[in-house]
């Protein structure tokens, strides 16, 4: 089970992934309003996405941030800032191959995904997207792929075996 994340007691930054403005036709006529998707981070492993809705940019941003505060996950990696092992994220008809990269990569990732490598903390990684390019589910897959993710010692203990029996 995994615990919950006090996102107050973090010192988290955001950036902001995409804004639409976004129209509702009524009986009136147009009424216009904006979508903001969001993604924080502490650089440190913990990350969340989240989607805000308003009539103003502002308050979308911030009601996105909000969101994304109460979506927050875990991820562990290695001594490289790299992850442990390859994995396919899947969100919608999106995919994203998330691979491990040694020290001095680099993130190589589009722009959606960068946000949420750089504020999860993995500075080493190879990404690629499949499918859909739509930034709220490449968001939302590249998130799905990170929290499938497994140490050595998860993988280990689920085989029955000790982390140096995986390495031999």
């Amino acid at each position: 089970m995994k615990k919950k994340i006090d996102a107050n007691a973090l010192d988290l930054k955001d950036k902001v992934v995409a804004i639409k403005r976004v129209t509702k036709v009524v009986k009136g006529g147009r009424t216009m309003s904006f979508s903001a998707l969001v993604v924080v981070g502490d650089g440190n492993g913990n990350v969340g996405f989240g989607l805000g809705k308003a009539q103003e940019t502002t308050e979308a941003i911030r009601k996105g941030r909000e969101d994304a505060k109460k979506n927050m996950i875990y991820i562990e990696r290695d001594e490289n800032d790299s992850i442990f092992h390859q994995t396919i994220g899947r969100f919608g008809s999106a995919n994203v191959l998330i691979k491990p990269a040694p020290a001095g990569t680099g993130i190589i990732a589009g722009s959606a995904v960068r946000a949420v490598m750089e504020l999860a903390g993995v500075k080493n990684v190879i990404t690629k997207c499949i499918g859909s390019r739509n930034k709220h589910n490449v968001v939302h897959a590249s998130v799905e792929g990170l929290k499938g993710l497994k140490t050595p010692e998860q993988i280990a203990r689920l085989r029955g075996k000790s982390v140096e029996d995986l390495l031999a």
